[in-house]
Order: structure tokens, then sequence, then C-alpha cells
């Protein structure tokens, strides 16, 4: 495979994986935040709302699609020859699945679906009570996979890194190297 390829399908990696790292860091930093501060009543009716509208179109490819996409720019980087690369991409593969999607549909997908059962709590103290049974524990978890989808940030922007650096490091077609960190290497 191509360097070229290979680096086209490590920026769609690294895109996808930024993707989904921004969007459970928006749960973190605004969205719970804002729901906690609202009436209970509100928040699971919210909560509800929004569980119910993220399955869709835009947000499937960077949720289910990340971990294909890492662990294909995995395979196209070893390819292409720069085996560092493949194993940054290859682990960030597997802390995505792992820590993300993996993390998200058996802790909160089955919290989300608990908290969708049954009708809307109709006094104040019910919802306030079902929502202080939700929040916190939902909110550690995807904190946790906030954290995780980083590292697998890091590792993918990494991983572009090194191999950037490798194709930098190999000879033209006309034989004179490409200027690296101010010297030309000529091959033989």
């Amino acid at each position: 495979m191509s360097h070229r390829t290979a680096i086209g399908l490590t920026l769609l990696a690294v895109t996808l994986t930024a993707a989904i790292f921004g969007f459970f860091y928006a749960w973190v930093c605004s969205t719970m935040w804002g729901l906690d501060d609202a009436d209970p009543r509100v928040a699971v009716s919210a909560m509800r709302a929004m569980n119910d509208s993220v399955r869709n179109g835009v947000f499937a490819p960077a949720f289910f699609g990340t971990p294909v996409a890492l662990a294909l720019a995995a395979i196209a980087a070893r390819s292409a020859g720069s085996r560092r690369a493949a194993a940054l991409l290859g682990v960030a593969a597997a802390v995505y699945l792992l820590g993300g999607l993996v993390l998200t549909m058996t802790v909160n997908v089955p919290m989300n679906e608990d908290l969708a059962r049954g009708e809307l709590p109709a006094t104040y103290a019910a919802a306030d009570a079902r929502w202080d049974d939700y929040s916190p524990t939902w909110q550690r978890f995807n904190q946790l996979r906030t954290a995780l989808s980083g590292v697998a940030l890091v590792l993918a922007l990494t991983g572009l890194i090194s191999l950037a650096r490798d194709d930098g490091a190999r000879p033209s077609p006309g034989g004179v190297g490409r200027a690296r960190r101010g010297f030309v290497r000529i091959s033989r």
C-alpha cells in the first residue's frame, strides 16, 4: 500500500477519533452540568430526548467507524513500512474500541435505556430521585470514555506524525532525498 494512502487513511482515522472525543467531551463540560442544574423533570425528559436523537447517520460514522478506521490506518501504515505508526494506530484502535465503544455499549447505553423505561416521573421528588440515581454514575463513565478517547486521539495523532516523518526520510525517485531538519540525504 502506498505511503500516500496510509496518510489519507490515518487522516480519516484522526478526524473520526477527534469527532467522537469532542462528542464525549461536550457531555462532560456542558450538557450534563446544565441538566444537573435544571429541574429534574426537565433533565430526565431532555436526556431521554437526546438519547433518542443520537442514533443517527451523522453520529454513527464517528462512534462505530473510529475503531475500524484506526485499524485500517494501522494496516496501511504497516504496509507502507512504518512500524511505529502502525503500532501507535493499532493501540489507538484498541483503546477506543474498549474504552469508548464497548464501555458505552455496556454501561452508558443500558443506563440510558433504563432511564427511558416507564412514564416520566410526575413529581419533583420522584424525578429528583431518578436523576440523582442516574447522573453521577453516568457522568463517571462518560468521563472515563472521554479520557480514553482522548488517549486514542493522542496516539492517532502521534501515529500520523510518525508516518509523516517516515515519508520525509524516504529517498525521492530522482535519487536525492527530501530535505529533513536542514539536511539532504543522498541515496545510493
